[in-house]
């Protein structure tokens, strides 16, 4: 059986962002999972162009995306929704998201990000990913991430392991349907 080759998007690029220590904790998580190559894609590095014209930035993701059988977007929430970085990821690669499962990973304050999750599961539903029912979502993100020991409540730690069972049983179906068969959409 080879490694799930596993994407993890940061989601925020806003300066004093949490966003990279979310990750670094859930990444920590995920690559502790048998046979998982986990790599991050940071949107801040990454510099994608918000016109959407040819960059070798989209390229890139759009390469990763494609060798990637999961995907998990680490992400904020910022005004009830998503980040606009994140929402021109999605929007700069077309065919290489489909037919693969995504999980997300939300923080925020009281609501822990949920809001920007709900929204993400409708847009991705129409790029034909598989969202996965389980998700994290940290909840008071700031005072569980102060620097240098972050303090991950119990309930976001579980379920981050659930969403990572969740994610391999997804991950490795469809990475052999697809392999079987072209994803007709």
């Amino acid at each position: 059986m080879t490694d799930l080759f596993v994407e993890v998007i940061v989601g925020s690029v806003r300066e004093g962002r949490i966003g990279l220590a979310v990750a670094d904790w859930f990444v920590a998580r995920a690559a502790a999972q048998p046979k998982w190559s986990v790599s991050v894609i940071d949107l801040a590095e990454l510099m994608l162009p918000t016109d959407f014209s040819p960059s070798e930035a989209a390229e890139e993701l759009r390469r990763r995306i494609e060798r990637a059988d999961v995907v998990v977007a680490v992400t904020p929430e910022y005004n009830h929704g998503y980040s606009a970085a994140l929402k021109t990821a999605l929007d700069s690669v077309k065919h290489e998201w489909r037919a693969k499962p995504i999980g997300f990973v939300s923080y925020g304050g009281v609501s822990g990000g949920l809001r920007a999750t709900e929204q993400l599961r409708q847009v991705v539903a129409e790029l034909h990913m598989v969202s996965v029912r389980q998700s994290v979502s940290i909840h008071q993100a700031r005072k569980q991430f102060r620097a240098p020991n972050p303090s991950v409540d119990a309930i976001a730690i579980d379920a981050a392991d659930r969403m990572i069972g969740e994610l391999d049983w997804w991950g490795r179906g469809l990475r052999e349907h697809r392999g079987r068969q072209p994803y007709p959409g």
